[in-house]
């Protein structure tokens, strides 16, 4: 057992007067299968980057391991699999290899393979596996799940489960109490390292929430007391201090001294209570510190005049005279939430650009909303090779693709680009904890859950009948993607989506349709 040492760790990005960390101390066991969470842009992958060496810091860290992080920057994808992990890994033996893969149900042809040619859960797996593979190493695992199907994630999830050592950055809730057993939370204020999986730790963080709101409130009553008792105090031992002269003196043979013995006792008083109200004022400063707020979002849908507004019956579609898909049928109706669901690169996205490209007319558009503004027309449109697609006339559709590259510019560019309220945008992102400083850069400099949040944003601006989201909650922080939850139970959106959290499909009721 060893541990890496945090102590006094402060950092700031040069040209930012905000601090990402200020004099945070904490302790981790090399041992430990640490689950890391927090808002996006509180420094997860800053923190990482400070630990491989990256970045100038103050203060001070130890660790007796070396760190090792994932996803890594691979020199040639056209390479072998097994040419680039060995060529960056050269203290790596090939039966190791062999070995995690196996774990990881991944076939050993995979290492033979050109990089680029494998789907994103085999180039997740045998990255990692190969990371796995050496030894005395401390992983630094950042958002692995992003991309990934159900079955991916799970098996992904008992491969971490059976490993020690590492730092995992994930959002999906789910995958972090497969294999997690202590957390780590980068907090308004601190850092803070639990025992337990993200379950636990979520647990028992609203139940210390609840406490700090409570008492809060019953300090606030108490202050209010003691405000009243002092000014009630003051006012007797002004009316204690006005019989010593004038005609409210009292006879001489009561004696002066008992009056100034009775003002003394009301000053010690009032003193005692100004005390009480210094430190219940104290206490009070020190709650609620580190309270995620997460207000209710606001969406206004569209109404359809007819009932369905999608048909597709054994649909099939492709590019290039290719099948990117079996068979698929189902209908959306008004008020569906409908999750596409199966393995990376059954087609599930390619059958939302088909229903987008019938909408349109034929003139789809991939770059984050249909119908407004100047749109780039998607390079790969898919093609219907059989069956029926039946898209409801005068449909109005949002779009939120997987990709963020498209994001350019600024804010406000990109709000007049998707002819959003640019106004309504701001006050979206801000109850997604968007800071105002965020608004003045460019949206290239944004981290990609912030990126993810403008597309988001951007289309919760848009009354439409139909919202298709292709994985809108890739590295959405845990409380915002609550909030998304929240948004869809009550506002109850028809909506067509891909997304793997689990977590999600399950609290927003969805139905889900199969594909192969």
């Amino acid at each position: 057992m060893s541990l890496i040492q945090v102590s006094d760790l402060s950092f700031t990005y040069e040209g930012n007067y905000v601090p990402v960390f200020e004099h945070v101390s904490f302790r981790i066991d090399t041992d430990w299968k640490l689950g890391f969470t927090g808002r996006n842009g509180r420094g997860k992958t800053t923190f990482l980057r400070i630990l491989q060496g990256m970045y100038e810091y103050e203060g001070h860290i130890s660790a007796s391991v070396e760190f090792d992080y994932f996803p890594f920057a691979i020199p040639d994808e056209g390479a072998d699999v097994l040419e680039i992990v060995l060529g960056l890994m050269p203290d790596v033996e090939f039966w190791q290899i062999k070995r995690e893969l196996k774990k990881l149900r991944v076939k050993e042809e995979a290492l033979y393979r050109s990089l680029n040619t494998l789907s994103y859960g085999e180039r997740t797996k045998v990255l990692l596996a190969a990371l796995f593979a050496r030894e005395n190493r401390f992983l630094l695992i950042d958002e692995p799940t992003n991309h990934l199907d159900l079955e991916g994630r799970r098996l992904l999830g008992e491969y971490l489960a059976q490993k020690k050592g590492f730092i995992l950055v994930s959002h999906d809730r789910a995958f972090l109490d497969s294999c997690v057993d202590h957390m780590v939370s980068i907090n308004k204020t601190d850092i803070q390292v639990q025992k337990g999986n993200f379950s636990a730790w979520y647990e028992n963080k609203e139940r210390q929430d609840a406490f700090e709101m409570a008492r809060q409130e019953q300090l606030k009553k108490e202050i209010g007391r003691l405000l009243q008792a002092a000014s009630q105090t003051k006012s007797w031992g002004d009316q204690v201090e006005s019989t010593k002269i004038g005609k409210k003196s009292v006879n001489y043979e009561r004696g002066r001294d008992y009056v100034g013995e009775k003002s003394r006792r009301m000053q010690q008083r009032r003193k005692n209570l100004e005390r009480r109200q210094e430190r219940a004022t104290q206490e009070k400063s020190g709650l609620l510190k580190n309270v995620e707020t997460a207000e209710d979002l606001r969406l206004e849908p569209l109404s359809y005049h007819k009932e369905v507004l999608v048909t597709a019956r054994e649909l099939t579609v492709g590019y290039g005279g290719k099948a990117v898909c079996g068979p698929v049928s189902f209908q959306i109706e008004r008020g569906d939430i409908l999750l596409l669901s199966g393995a990376n690169g059954c087609g599930k996205s390619s059958i939302m650009r088909s229903i987008l490209d019938e909408a349109s007319g034929g003139g789809m558009q991939d770059d984050g909303m249909s119908g407004s503004g100047e749109m780039e027309p998607f390079q790969r449109t898919p093609v219907k090779m059989g069956g029926v697609l039946q898209v409801g006339s005068g449909l109005k559709i949002s779009w939120i693709p997987q990709n963020t590259d498209h994001l350019s510019d600024s804010l406000e560019a990109y709000a007049r680009k998707i002819g959003a309220d640019i106004t309504l945008m701001k006050a979206l992102l801000r109850k997604m904890d968007f800071s105002r400083e965020l608004f003045d850069r460019p949206l290239e400099s944004y981290s990609e859950g912030q990126k993810k949040k403008v597309l988001l944003g951007g289309s919760l601006c848009q009354r439409a009948h139909l919202y298709v989201w292709d994985e809108p909650l890739n590295y959405i922080d845990i409380y915002s993607r609550m909030q998304i939850e929240e948004l869809i139970r009550r506002w109850k959106p028809t909506l067509l989506c891909v997304e793997h959290d689990r977590a999600f499909g399950e609290n927003v009721g969805a139905k889900t349709v199969f594909m192969a």
